[in-house]
């Protein structure tokens, strides 16, 4: 078997299961411990992952780099690989739009680095059918890439054309995912400023099974992953733009999920508390 060394740049929740997959399919995977919190240190021991001094070390070891991380630090996670003098194929897995993408680009312009276009779709992959990793851009590299996760519960979607594609379809995707927490989330704080929220709740449950309307358990659970969807939404407005859309929907759903920031990685946290910051502002319960 052909040695695959492989870096990951970070293993949070999305990152850890990624490169998890990366190494039950036989690759060896480095991450960048210092700096990181314990919790990430936790989730890259889990995921068998193997520490590298720093990123200079990383960026030697390995042919292949994936970014997974939140989309307002992307550019600057890119442009601390390029600092660091990789020479090789960087994956930008994150939710960013078509045009971060090219300010990203223009970080590797000098040819020593390939970029890959990646946009992750679904869940941390624990269920194989579940998650998604589309590709665009060099064909050559699109296929290394892609090998890494053959067989695994990360399914690559290889996608002909440049880089961009990729990162339009996770975005015009999550537009319609992510926003329709929003809305539920608008829908029921109305109802609840009009003592009807249960009924709400009911009729839902009828006409919209399975959505986070009907369904409080799945609209709380937007509150622990706020924190991550607010920049995102900002980056489907930047792509709305670029295409001459309206992005109003993106700015209105970035502003809901930013009341709801301290509820970062917080399983506790409830539809109706939720709904009660929605209509109050952050922190403020309504009596509940």
């Amino acid at each position: 078997m052909v040695r695959r060394d492989v870096g990951i740049l970070h293993p949070g929740a999305m990152g850890a299961r990624v490169a998890a997959q990366a190494v039950a399919a036989g690759a060896t995977v480095w991450w960048v411990p210092e700096g990181r919190s314990a919790g990430t240190r936790e989730r890259a021991d889990e995921a068998g992952l193997r520490a590298a001094a720093d990123l200079a070390e990383l960026a030697g070891r390995c042919r292949i780099v994936l970014g997974v991380c939140p989309p307002a630090a992307a550019l600057d996670v890119a442009a601390r690989v390029a600092a660091a003098g990789f020479r090789g194929v960087y994956v930008d897995a994150n939710a960013v739009s078509p045009q971060r993408m090219a300010e990203i680009g223009a970080l590797f312009a000098d040819g020593t680095v390939t970029l890959v276009d990646g946009g992750i779709t679904g869940p941390p992959p624990r269920t194989a059918g579940t998650t998604r990793l589309y590709l665009s851009g060099d064909p050559d590299a699109v296929t290394a890439v892609s090998a890494l996760f053959d067989g695994t519960l990360l399914t690559p979607h290889p996608l002909t054309g440049p880089v961009g594609r990729a990162s339009a379809l996770k975005l015009s995707f999550a537009a319609y995912n992510k926003i329709s927490y929003a809305l539920a989330a608008h829908a029921s704080a109305l109802a609840d400023a009009h003592d009807v929220l249960d009924e709400l709740r009911d009729l839902a449950a009828t006409a919209l099974p399975g959505t986070p309307l009907a369904d409080p358990e799945q609209l709380a659970s937007a509150g622990p992953r706020a924190w991550r969807w607010e920049p995102e939404m900002e980056e489907i407005d930047r792509a709305c733009e670029g295409a001459g859309v309206p992005g109003e929907f993106a700015r209105a759903a970035a502003g809901t999920f930013g009341r709801w920031d301290a509820h970062k990685d917080d399983p506790t946290v409830t539809a109706d508390r939720l709904v009660a910051e929605l209509r109050h502002g952050p922190g403020q319960d309504g009596n509940l």
